[in-house]
């Protein structure tokens, strides 16, 4: 069932559904001709993964493989193609797209569902701003598909033919909670709890005793900036701390912050990018870090695909982003729920 009434699949609630999928169908054919037309290669990765990423609060559906023999070899379903597609970039594909189904599992709302679409892209020797303009690019691309001038969710609307605003998290935090954010940073990256905490609990925001200096973060973040971002114009959130960017490299011009940023429209987070990090060392070692914390929330932690940090040593220098199509494809509709632009969902399970 997706929502109250009559399910997917009956016919009168196909009906209703039916004009926002053929859409959103729609929409990605006009993105493949895009990338088509930037001579990108479209390129399918596996869904089955030694590793799902080691990022701590991703949450994968495990399996196995199961051999002629016998034995058994633990799997996972891919929270992302972003392993897979970096090592074809050390393979030599200099420019690629993968239009992906990915897992993701503790997730479920209005803008969550646990089988998702990810549109990944990937230049290598490319700044990671060519990706600021590769996004309001396929923002004016689906908006022209879907023949509207604003994207809309929430009674929310953003202009999607719009320059993008450019914006910091320094900035942001500045702005719109009174904080400064890097003042809690040193220059080797290392946070300070404490203070950040202090700076939080003025800003009249609840501070617990077990928060970390990310917890802290990323509360702030959801209570007091997000709602701002995206709001007639698309706004594009940058300069992560080190400390949330586990894949990027840190900025040439502040060690504190980190290449990476996000594309939000109506309020919503549409994509994720970086300037690929690619030190194999380093990489293991914010992995760990990752999984040290995932160990210490969830009492569980990930394997670290060897594979692909052999490969970060040969690969060159990239920038890559993954955006949520689905999402996406609901603010060019004008959906409400995710699962009004997904053509099979998932059954939700209730207790």
């Amino acid at each position: 069932m997706t929502g109250s009434g009559s399910p997917w699949w009956s016919p009168d609630r196909h009906v209703d559904r039916r004009p926002a999928l053929l859409l959103r169908n729609r929409i990605l054919s006009a993105f493949r001709a895009w990338f088509a037309e930037r001579d990108f290669v479209e390129v399918e990765a596996a869904c089955l993964q030694v590793s799902p990423g080691n990022e701590a609060h991703l949450s994968a559906f495990a399996t196995e493989a199961v051999g002629a023999s016998g034995a058994r070899t633990p799997l996972f379903l891919h929270t992302s193609p972003e392993f897979a597609c970096k090592k074809l970039l050390a393979a030599g594909e200099p420019r690629l797209f993968s239009v992906a189904r990915v897992f993701r599992n503790r997730e479920r709302g209005p803008l969550h569902h646990p089988e998702f679409t990810m549109l990944e892209w990937y230049r290598t020797g490319a700044p990671y701003t060519a990706l600021m303009a590769d996004c309001a690019a396929l923002l004016a691309r689906a908006a022209e598909t879907a023949g509207v001038r604003r994207l809309v969710f929430r009674n929310r609307e953003t202009d999607p033919f719009a320059e993008p605003e450019r914006l910091t998290l320094a900035e942001a935090f500045d702005r719109f909670a009174g904080i400064d954010l890097l003042a809690s940073v040193s220059a080797d990256g290392e946070t300070d709890r404490d203070g950040l905490a202090d700076a939080v609990a003025g800003a009249g925001l609840r501070v617990a005793p077990d928060d970390t200096w990310a917890d802290l973060f990323s509360r702030v973040l959801v209570a007091r900036i997000e709602p701002h971002l995206g709001l007639g114009r698309p706004t594009i959130l940058c300069e992560y701390p080190v400390s949330e960017a586990a894949l990027a490299r840190p900025a040439p011009h502040d060690p504190r912050v980190a290449e990476r940023f996000e594309l939000y429209a109506c309020g919503v987070e549409l994509a994720n990018a970086f300037g690929e990090l690619t030190d194999p060392d380093e990489q293991r070692r914010r992995f760990e870090a990752e999984m040290t914390e995932k160990q210490r929330i969830y009492g569980e932690r990930y394997p670290v695909d060897e594979d692909f940090l052999a490969a970060l040593a040969v690969m060159p220098e990239a920038s890559g982003i993954a955006l949520g199509f689905d999402r996406l494809a609901m603010l060019a509709c004008g959906a409400s729920r995710i699962e009004d632009v997904i053509w099979t969902p998932v059954a939700e399970t209730r207790p």
